[in-house]
């Protein structure tokens, strides 16, 4: 039954009804006692009257009462009086972050300052044991100087326990179902295991920090429906809008980003407390050490306006950089850093002449290469992190390596077949034939695009295998597609149009609509386009690489021109089949292969 200002819960006087939540109505009251305003949580009645999960709820009540942190609202007691039940807790002042997000994103910067404090929220309480399980923008306060709060801490496991009950029953989804909104707002932070009502731990709160640091950035949900099936739907299946992320997301937060929402918890972030040393290295401007090399790191100014920050990772005499950027207005010349990496000894980058020969995972943490070792041409694998890479068996005489949108396959050709396999291991499937390519690119949707080599139009199949179909057709002078690149969402590609493939004075990028099939030429005289979530069209264009803004929405490039790495030797120019973008912003480049790219 609702409280009514002037009643009093013991030695508690209402003042003021707060609001209402999955766990009860919520009161403002005064404690006599103490002389201090505090927040009342009355529990749902048919809840109160379940004694088996009253029990429960106050053993758990009891650990929760035990935190202690700045970050997380406390709990200051359990009020029994008559037929009510109440939670005794601290009153946070200010909106919550839900209602900051309904103005619109949060500044970037200001955005890494609350998501730090949250991570050092969770943090704490998943050192004890104690996960939130219910965390959301509408769960957490910030106060005008950005002190941030989290509310109802391991409620949602005090209520429900560890039953394995249907998701319908649980508290947070049961108690809202009357209630418009609230129930669909709950859905769009729960994790995948949750949606599927399979048992939890930290990393569901992991995930949904992810959603909140998304919605923070952008303004918007990372997943959303129509309706509460619509949004748990899009949880399991769908990926985020990465390109709504602002272009002055850094690449970290970006790549921190997907690690938190990766749909599979085996794949996931593991502990929130990785997520705050990288955000406390990007609040304080630390160099990203996964773009240091193995051998020799060196460091140039950058000056231009428009910035492509840089962290090069060359590879032995052959395969060249890893690049990572935030392409934006400075006010001051960022560092620029190169490193050089040796491959292993007998190790030769294979197929430089027969399509590309690097590809980046999306989420810039692995690095595919195509290399001959002891007369056996395969793919090898390395992880960013570490100093070794390892062949994948099954991938013998590949060519043309391209990851799948989750970076969890591996698609190339061999064998006069299209193929994939999974980064983790197993045996190789055929999905088509298709003797090579001139480039491929899988799409969220589960379509791959190739070219076949060295002339005709693009060609699509499914990723699960099958029949290609035609996707392109030519206009005239033209007799070569190549290089497809799915925009995010996977409605629209970029590919290279050409008279000739060798002869990349004909070539110009051209944009098509999945949907319509409708076709925009984008760029004269530039192949090979890449997209990066920073808001930038890449292409190579006279054996440079250059980066224009471009808005994958309107299919237009929005921008000038500039260099996408300066102060390239020629040697080192860019080969028009040797590089690859991932979508967290890195690049991986082989030098000196424009001419024998365009002499072929």
């Amino acid at each position: 039954m609702p409280l009514t200002t002037g009643s009093r819960l013991g030695p508690y006087e209402i003042t003021a009804a707060i609001g209402a939540g999955g766990m009860g109505e919520v009161y403002r009251a005064r404690d006599g006692k103490l002389g201090r305003d505090v927040a009342i949580k009355v529990l749902p009645e048919a809840f109160a009257r379940d004694a088996e999960r009253m029990a429960r709820f106050q053993r758990e009540a009891k650990v929760l009462a035990s935190l202690n942190h700045s970050n997380i609202a406390a709990i200051y007691g359990f009020e029994d009086s008559g037929s009510t039940r109440a939670l005794v807790m601290e009153l946070v002042e200010g909106p919550t972050l839900a209602d900051r997000i309904k103005s619109g994103p949060i500044p970037v910067d200001e955005t890494l300052r609350i998501a730090k404090q949250i991570c050092e929220g969770l943090e704490y309480a998943h050192e004890r044991g104690i996960v939130h399980r219910d965390l959301k923008p509408a769960n957490i306060k910030v106060s005008r100087d950005d002190s941030v709060k989290i509310l109802d801490f391991g409620l949602a496991k005090a209520v429900e326990g560890e039953t394995d009950e249907d998701l319908a029953n649980s508290p947070t989804i049961s108690r809202m179902v009357t209630q418009a909104g609230v129930l669909l707002g709950t859905a769009a932070y729960m994790s995948p295991e949750q949606a599927k009502a399979k048992p939890v731990d930290r990393r569901a709160d992991i995930w949904a920090f992810g959603c909140v640091l998304y919605e923070m950035l952008t303004g918007g949900r990372a997943f959303e429906g129509e309706s509460v099936t619509d949004t748990l739907a899009a949880v399991i299946k769908e990926e985020p809008g990465w390109s709504r992320l602002p272009a002055a997301t850094p690449i970290r937060a970006r790549v921190l980003l997907q690690r938190c929402l990766q749909k599979d918890p085996k794949q996931r972030l593991r502990d929130i407390g990785d997520a705050r040393i990288a955000l406390d290295e990007v609040l304080s401007g630390a160099p990203d050490p996964s773009l240091a090399g193995e051998t020799q790191i060196s460091a140039l100014l950058w000056r231009r306006t428009l910035i492509v920050g840089l962290g090069t990772l060359l590879i032995g005499a052959v395969i060249a950089s890893l690049v990572t950027w935030n392409l934006k207005p400075s006010p001051s010349p960022p560092l620029v850093t190169r490193a050089a990496i040796n491959l292993p000894p007998g190790q030769q980058l294979a197929g430089l002449r027969n399509g590309p020969v690097v590809a980046l995972s999306p989420d810039g943490t692995h690095l595919a290469y195509v290399a001959t070792q002891d007369g056996t041409q395969q793919i090898y694998l390395r992880e960013m992190n570490s100093l070794e890479a390892k062949p994948i068996r099954g991938t013998e005489g590949a060519v043309s390596p391209f990851f799948s949108p989750d970076g969890r396959w591996l698609g190339f050709f061999a064998d006069g077949k299209l193929k994939k396999i999974s980064i983790s291991g197993g045996a190789p499937l055929t999905l088509a034939d298709a003797a090579s390519a001139l480039g491929a690119s899988w799409s969220s949707q589960g379509m791959i695009a190739f070219a076949p080599a060295p002339n005709g139009t693009l060609q699509q199949v499914s990723d699960a295998g099958g029949i290609s179909q035609p996707l392109t057709h030519f206009e005239k002078g033209e007799n070569s597609h190549h290089w497809p690149e799915f925009l995010p969402g996977g409605m629209a590609l970029l590919f290279a149009a050409s008279a000739s493939v060798t002869n990349s004075a004909t070539a110009q990028v051209a944009v098509q609509s999945i949907g319509t099939g409708e076709r925009r030429n984008l760029i004269e005289g530039a192949t090979q386009p890449r997209y990066a979530l920073s808001g930038y069209l890449l292409y190579a264009q006279g054996g440079n690489l250059m980066a224009v803004p471009f808005d994958p929405k309107r299919l237009e490039v929005t921008g000038p021109a500039i260099p996408a790495v300066e102060g390239v030797m020629e040697s080192e120019a860019f080969g028009a089949s040797q590089y690859s973008v991932s979508a967290a912003g890195s690049l991986v480049y082989v030098p000196g292969t424009v001419q024998s790219a365009q002499s072929r």
